[in-house]
C-alpha cells in the first residue's frame, strides 16, 4: 500500500469504499488518526461518524 499524506485529505472530499460506493463526506481531520465524516451526508443519518486514517488507499483530487 502506499504512504499517503493525510494533510492532502480536504475537507468536504467524497469518501468511497473500496467497492468505490460512497461513504460519506469529509468534515475534518480528528488528529492525524481519524477523519470526521459530516452528519448532514445522505448516508450519515443525522450523526458523525469517524473512520481510521490508516483505511485510506489513496487520494485522487476531491476523492478518498
Amino acid at each position: 500500500m502506499a504512504t499517503i499524506n493525510v494533510q492532502d485529505i480536504q475537507q468536504h472530499a467524497e469518501v468511497v469504499g473500496s467497492d468505490h460506493q460512497h461513504v460519506g463526506t469529509v468534515d475534518h481531520l480528528d488528529g492525524q488518526d481519524k477523519i470526521k465524516l459530516a452528519k448532514n451526508d445522505q448516508s450519515a443519518n443525522g450523526q458523525h461518524h469517524y473512520i481510521p486514517t490508516q483505511w485510506v488507499q489513496q487520494i485522487q483530487g476531491n476523492q478518498v
